[in-house]
């Protein structure tokens, strides 16, 4: 097993794990000189990252889907705070403008942001929903550590003790930026519930108008059922050591399943957090 698979990574006060991440990579990552032409996607970790990740990637494509087909999201929109980036980074189709990812909070990456005039397009997810998907990321993710049960979960994920801190100032801080940057804020839920109306939304925050032809090319490709299936998307290339899809699938349909649905029950139960 990778020696790294098991470390933790702390910077400025958050951890991180440190299987992907250093701190040579975080700080550079909060360093980094964007460009005007980029693209930053941001969320909280199991906010629909691979969706948004999808649906850039198609708005940026004109149509040829070689790159939706052949090239891995990690490789089309990079995580500016990986260890892989530096890499990445070089390999970026010069015809898009960059597209990067990042789950880092807003106090740490506001300073390089204000130096350009890149966009960013931040998605979040309800709380409740987000918490159940990560639980279930923990438990496929090698890198991650297995919960030792749902209840501590919950109680780390409300604390912001956990990997990525809070979800709860991760929300807040990049939305106290609204003013400050060239910022779309999007929501899970209305990408899943109005996908046509959230996409037109974002091409016209990008500037890349879409013709209703592109738009049904868009739908197609970034719906569950193709992404599920394509292994560009679905992480199915990681081994089980990194990734261990027997244990549950990277991609599940995201919704909230029954018994979660009770124990987020209005009846006075655990937690209301909408």
């Amino acid at each position: 097993m990778n020696e790294r698979m098991n470390t933790t990574v702390i910077f400025d006060g958050i951890r991180f794990p440190g299987f992907i991440h250093t701190l040579e990579s975080l700080k550079a990552a909060s360093a980094f000189q964007f460009q005007d032409k980029d693209v930053l996607l941001v969320t909280f970790p199991k906010s629909g990252t691979t969706w948004m990740q999808q649906v850039l990637s198609l708005i940026f494509c004109e149509g040829h889907l070689w790159p939706i087909h052949h090239l891995p999201n990690w490789a089309r929109v990079p995580w500016i705070e990986q260890v892989s980036f530096s890499q990445l980074v070089h390999e970026l189709r010069s015809s898009w403008p960059r597209l990067f990812t990042s789950h880092l909070s807003a106090k740490v990456l506001a300073p390089a942001l204000m130096k350009s005039k890149v966009k960013v397009v931040y998605v979040a997810r309800n709380p409740k929903d987000t918490l159940v998907s990560y639980y279930h990321f923990h438990r496929i993710a090698g890198f991650m550590p297995d919960p030792s049960s749902f209840e501590d979960f919950v109680d780390e994920f409300l604390e912001g003790t956990g990997f990525f801190g809070s979800w709860f100032d991760h929300v807040k801080g990049w939305l106290g930026l609204q003013k400050d940057l060239n910022l779309l804020f999007v929501t899970y839920e209305e990408l899943h519930q109005e996908p046509r109306r959230t996409i037109q939304k974002l091409s016209e925050f990008l500037e890349r108008p879409l013709r209703p032809e592109e738009e049904d090319v868009i739908l197609q490709h970034c719906s569950f059922s193709f992404m599920s299936q394509s292994n560009m998307v679905n992480y199915s290339l990681l081994s089980n050591e990194i990734m261990d899809q027997r244990k549950g699938k990277f991609l599940r349909k995201g919704h909230l399943p029954l018994l979660y649905q009770v124990l987020w029950g209005t009846g006075g139960n655990t937690l209301l957090l909408n």
